[in-house]
């Protein structure tokens, strides 16, 4: 019955401990809350070599959002929103996400109907190059949106 449970690659703490030392290696505790408790030998500074080579491969692949910002007033006027609506079209195509806000200096904030107005229609003028992630929202004295660009195919 010894046998069998060596064949299995279980074996007890003790001899365990004299394997790792006999090859030179280190015996590592893989899950400590198992019955028995799961135990490897390995060589440690290899492994951990290795962890940190996965993370760094893994923060490589990773994708990075950049988010770049529009600034409108609640007045802007067309040739001002034009201007602004190419800048928000070259973001989306490079796979940026667009914030467009409009910022509501003193008493202007009286006229969040027309931000939020100037907010749905640059949505709706970009509408070829990304999607509206959220409708506008007042968030003290700025209402924001925001585009994120469509995925290419």
């Amino acid at each position: 019955m010894g046998d069998n449970i060596e064949e299995q690659g279980v074996v007890p703490t003790q001899q365990a401990m004299k394997l790792a030392d006999q090859m030179e290696l280190d015996l590592v505790e893989i899950s400590p809350k198992a019955k028995p408790p799961v135990c490897k030998i390995i060589d440690y500074k290899k492994f951990l070599y290795q962890q940190k080579k996965k993370q760094k491969e893994m923060k490589a692949k990773a994708v990075k959002v950049i988010v770049k910002e529009i600034r409108f007033g609640p007045n802007t006027d067309e040739h001002d929103f034009q201007f602004k609506l190419r800048h928000a079209e070259k973001f989306l195509k490079e796979g940026a996400k667009v914030k467009a806000f409009v910022f509501f200096k003193g008493r202007s904030i009286l006229f969040k109907e027309q931000g939020e107005i100037l907010l749905l229609k640059l949505a709706q003028e970009l509408e070829e190059y990304g999607t509206l992630e959220q409708m506008p929202r007042l968030e003290g004295k700025r209402m924001t949106i925001f585009i994120s660009p469509k995925k290419k195919k």
